[in-house]
């Protein structure tokens, strides 16, 4: 057997490094150590790695496992800072987190790396109007707008921002401009009869939420309505019907809590209130306080 000839003479520990392709360091007392050798993967794999990551986080959010998203996205957003979807899904782990304030931030380092993106607009509009800033939230929808003027949600919380303004016609154009883009846009046409009633304009709010209820039978349209039509004085008994089931479908309709939430006016909230008064809807009042989470404020 014939040796190695580079072998000869050296060292045995810069012989295994050598072998074993590991690296050597020289200890202040030329004493050898050895560490691995340490694989440092490139830009462009650490960007698809953070995508990789951001897909898991984005799909254990839709799974409901939000703290165990909420890390795979930060650690997403650490390999690939510069990739909007990623913060995108950051925001929303954030969000499901319970941090809103900090969903805001990651919205907002989004809309710097990729500032045309309608969606990151609307996406943090709807955020601030959860901290009860509609001024804001209609200056951010403004903006989403001008990139896509087509959105016909957008336009719908706009009309929302604006209600919570009191700006009552504007709130009107804008929920009108929503079904124009959406005709089945049925939250939109129910918004409609909210402000129309505020408005004075009852026999329209009527014909509206008339209209809503023919695309879906929800308890929101169906108690407006019914408070409508007893105010007005016409058909009475429809208006009791009405009440009954809307109350047996959401009992947290009984509360002018949430239907203040809901953004229902003075109006509505004073004729709704004259209607469960009514010898009619005794039990279906006291059966709706029991089964209500939002009795408080009602």
């Amino acid at each position: 057997m014939r040796h190695n000839q580079k072998a000869i003479g050296m060292p045995l520990k810069v012989f295994i490094a050598t072998t074993l392709g590991l690296t050597t360091l020289a200890t202040p007392n030329s004493a050898w150590g050895l560490i691995p050798y340490i694989y440092e993967p490139s830009k462009k794999e650490l960007n698809e790695t953070g995508i990789s990551i951001g897909k898991t986080a984005a799909q254990l959010i839709h799974l409901g496992q939000t703290k165990e998203a909420l890390r795979l996205a930060e650690v997403a957003v650490r390999l690939n800072p510069k990739d909007d979807r990623l913060w995108l899904v950051l925001a929303e782990a954030q969000i499901r987190n319970g941090d809103i304030g900090i969903a805001i931030e990651s919205l907002n380092k989004a809309k710097q790396i990729n500032p045309k993106k309608a969606g990151l607009w609307f996406a943090e509009a709807s955020l601030v109007l959860q901290q009860k800033k509609p001024k804001k939230a209609q200056l951010l929808l403004e903006q989403g707008l001008s990139l896509d003027p087509k959105n016909a949600n957008a336009y719908f919380q706009l009309g929302n921002t604006q209600i919570m303004q009191r700006k009552l016609p504007l709130a009107l154009k804008a929920f009108e401009k929503a079904t124009q883009l959406k005709a089945s846009f049925w939250e939109a046409l129910n918004n409609q009869g909210l402000v129309l009633f505020e408005l004075g304009k009852t026999k329209q709010s009527i014909t509206l939420w008339r209209r809503v209820l023919t695309i879906n039978k929800n308890a929101e349209p169906m108690l407006a309505l019914a408070a409508a039509l007893h105010k007005t004085q016409q058909n009475k008994n429809e208006a009791i019907a009405l009440a009954k089931e809307a109350l047996t479908q959401n009992p947290s309709y009984i509360s002018s809590k949430h239907q203040k939430e809901q953004l229902w006016g003075e109006k509505l909230l004073e004729a709704t209130k004259e209607l469960l008064k009514h010898p009619s809807l005794r039990n279906t009042v006291e059966n709706a306080l029991t089964n209500s989470d939002e009795t408080s404020g009602s």
